[in-house]
């Protein structure tokens, strides 16, 4: 099991992330069968060898050589990687990226992400694109992502919906809870390339202590002098206990908020991008029963939590601390209960399993669907779990294919 970091300290997209992780040791025929097995007869891909501001790197030419049509749904796409011949894995990364992307565009557009057309990441060469980087990974051996800070750019750029500022709106709406920059001029982060680092990386980071055994480097399509127009890859062995990373520890007193909003509160920290949330009862001056409200979060995300903190509480002050947080290495795999699919976390080291526990809000979803009781579906989901080879104490199976990360708290 290998860790990928991603370089997009110059931006990114699809077709950069697809050339950089072929440079890193992806086998072409790996990728052109993945994306033959979606888009069967319809998409070339080749590469090429370029230099970018004096630097080596690989340009991956994505041809459509078939009809397509203008403007596909995300239910369509998900359909289309639904029934193809693909490894798990692939697919399920395929799916995550695309849904991402849905879910993004619905927030831009006000519609339901199941009713999102793409116009520009909707043609065969973005889907190659996708396609192609999940089925890269897969041939590396990639079980887990980070990347860097992202260059999106500045100026203005023509898309379907007339001409728009950069970054375009989908690429600002992927960008929420991450480390980004202008970096230049133009369109430096395409909406294809930002969705396949939220959907895929799991944090925000600089590189992390690691030992390297690859190194990709993907060309984007124009030449600028003086910057290298470049995503690189760094592919190796990560340790997780000392690739301890840095974390920020946000707290307040609140002893006047209405407890139903607590809920809420929690509930929109997670989702602004904290890493975990939650309330400690506390006894205040002049014996008043309060609350300790604790937030940890990347650094990069310290300016917006605090602000929300203040906006949704009545809070008049935030500490803030700096805390270095060790996360186990996770998978999550995907076992069936009741003719479902549920998400597994399972969190490793060195090779062993330490922690398996379903995603509780899949076992909820379940549960009510099937009108049974939630107590009854967990223990159905550990004992599928245990059939499946993942069992504390036990060895991580080998071959094992990750799949998706529902939309569970995930705490650290």
């Amino acid at each position: 099991m290998r860790h990928a970091w991603i370089d997009a300290s110059a931006g990114v997209a699809g077709d950069m992330l697809l050339a950089a992780l072929h440079d890193a040791g992806a086998g072409l025929e790996a990728l052109r069968a993945a994306v033959e097995a979606v888009v069967p007869g319809s998409v070339e891909i080749s590469v090429r060898t370029v230099s970018r501001a004096g630097l080596r790197a690989l340009k991956a030419d994505v041809r459509p050589v078939a009809g397509d049509l203008p403007h596909r749904a995300w239910r369509g796409i998900r359909d289309m990687l639904a029934v193809a011949d693909l490894r798990p894995g692939v697919r399920d990364r395929a799916v995550a990226v695309f849904g991402r992307l849905a879910e993004a565009e619905a927030a831009v557009h006000g519609v339901a992400a199941d009713e999102v057309h793409f116009h520009e990441v909707g043609a065969l060469d973005s889907i190659a694109d996708v396609v192609g980087v999940c089925a890269a990974l897969d041939d590396l051996d990639v079980s887990t992502v980070s990347a860097g800070e992202v260059a999106l750019g500045s100026g203005r750029v023509r898309t379907a919906h007339g001409e728009l500022p950069v970054p375009a709106p989908a690429v600002a709406e992927l960008s929420r809870g991450w480390r980004v920059r202008s970096g230049g001029p133009g369109e430096l982060a395409t909406p294809t390339g930002m969705a396949v680092i939220r959907a895929l990386a799991g944090r925000c980071e600089d590189l992390p202590p690691m030992s390297p055994v690859a190194i990709g480097v993907g060309a984007g399509g124009r030449d600028t002098p003086g910057r290298p127009n470049v995503v690189r890859v760094f592919v190796g062995a990560v340790d997780p206990v000392a690739a301890a990373q840095p974390a920020v520890l946000l707290e307040a007193n609140v002893d006047d908020l209405d407890p139903r909003l607590w809920p809420g509160v929690i509930e929109g920290l997670m989702a602004a991008g904290a890493s975990d949330a939650w309330l400690v009862p506390i006894l205040m001056k002049k014996g008043r029963p309060a609350q300790t409200l604790s937030v940890l979060c990347e650094p990069s995300a310290v300016g917006a939590l605090r602000a929300r903190i203040f906006r949704d509480t009545s809070t008049l002050g935030v500490r803030e601390s700096p805390r270095a947080k060790t996360a186990l290495p996770r998978l999550f795999v995907a076992v069936e209960v009741g003719g479902v699919a549920v998400p597994i976390k399972v969190g490793h080291l060195d090779g062993v399993i330490v922690q398996v526990m379903p995603e509780f809000a899949d076992v909820a979803a379940l549960a009510a669907r099937q009108g049974r009781p939630e107590r009854a579906v967990l223990q159905e989901a550990l004992a599928a779990a245990a059939a499946s080879g993942l069992a504390v104490g036990a060895l991580l199976p080998t071959g094992l294919e990750p799949g998706p990360r529902s939309g569970g708290s995930g705490g650290e």
